[in-house]
């Protein structure tokens, strides 16, 4: 897994706005690409409280030009970077 790309790094919090205008820190966990296009994988920071893997929710981002995130576009892309995620947590 990368450790950074662009300005994005492993552990960087950012602060996002949700749907109902609400303030949300996110951590980033992980980096990817797959066929050239880079993915940032994205948790909710808990303020130091520990989850085990499988309970943390995991979202992702495609990153583009290195500096912008954009959403997933299709499920089929949700579930291709999700899929290649976990095979790189279980690979260790």
């Amino acid at each position: 897994m990368l450790e950074k790309m662009g300005s994005i790094e492993v552990g960087d919090i950012l602060s996002v706005m949700d749907r109902d205008n609400q303030k949300q820190k996110i951590e980033v966990i992980g980096l990817l690409t797959i066929e050239d296009k880079e993915y940032a994988a994205f948790a909710f920071a808990d303020d130091g409280e520990e989850k085990n893997e499988k309970e943390v929710g995991v979202f992702f981002f495609r990153n583009v030009d290195g500096e912008e995130l954009a959403e997933l576009e299709t499920e089929e892309e949700y579930e291709k970077v999700s899929a290649t995620f976990m095979e790189m947590l279980e690979a260790g």
